[in-house]
């Protein structure tokens, strides 16, 4: 493991989707919004520096890695948290559901999924900067499945014609985020079982926003408090002093 030279001030730069941007969906306005508790925020005045939050709604790896090249010449980070796959593993399902005999594609095909994260943690190392995998929370099928076909009956039968199982996407999904596990295990990179941590809840999806993928507030504590936990156990000298995470 790299070690980080102690000093007055580190830099985190967060490379991520909407989940790393702190987006939930907020029933009672029915829209998305970015909740103020998301887990950069919340362990941004824990860190003796910047925490910078470079995630972008709807961003998969091939967008967020071109962001992230700018965001690492301007701030020269520490480390660098990744977290994607969510929309990279996603589908268009209003074109499944209008072609569900056609064949469709994943936003980012999982070959290349896995290329591009091997390459940007094999590139962030030759700059000498911690890279640091998240995996990613588990979606509620089921919930997920409502979202997508509108909780309309003929939509949701179209797409299953195509699917086949509404299981499926959890599989799929899974199948991402073991890539995930794999690249951190091949290239010997620090990761956060974010995943695990979800898992091990008595009902993690009561973690979940209704559309059965995006965290609410008490999953972004979830995820604050596993990142937070790392950095005490790795790097316990970016914290602030006497530093705690509590949500009492």
């Amino acid at each position: 493991m790299k070690e980080i030279i102690p000093k007055d001030i580190y830099k985190i730069v967060v490379s991520g989707d909407s989940i790393s941007k702190g987006v939930i969906y907020n029933e009672d306005t029915g829209k998305y919004t970015i909740t103020s508790n998301n887990y950069v925020s919340l362990i941004q005045d824990k860190i003796k520096g910047i925490v910078c939050n470079a995630a972008k709604f709807g961003s998969t790896i091939i967008k967020g890695i071109s962001k992230l090249q700018s965001e690492i010449a301007k701030n020269n980070p520490d480390i660098v948290l990744i977290e994607y796959g969510g929309n990279d593993c996603d589908f268009d399902w209003e074109d499944i559901a209008r072609n569900p005999k056609a064949a469709h594609s994943p936003k980012t095909d999982v070959k290349l999924f896995r290329q591009m994260l091997y390459n940007e943690v094999s590139a962030l190392k030759s700059k000498g900067i911690i890279p640091v995998l998240m995996t990613l929370p588990p979606l509620d099928a089921d919930r997920y499945f409502k979202w997508i076909s509108k909780n309309s009956a003929a939509i949701a039968n179209s797409i299953l014609e195509w699917l086949g199982s509404v299981n499926k996407i959890y599989w799929w999904h899974e199948m991402y985020n073991s890539v995930i596990v794999n690249i951190a295990e091949e290239t010997k990179t620090k990761w956060i079982d974010i995943r695990g941590a979800f898992l091990q809840t008595a009902d993690f999806t009561r973690l979940l926003c209704i559309d059965g993928i995006h965290p609410n507030e008490e999953g972004h504590k979830l995820i604050a408090s596993k990142i937070f936990d790392y950095i005490k156990s790795n790097y316990g000298f970016m914290l602030k002093d006497g530093a705690v995470l509590s949500f009492e």
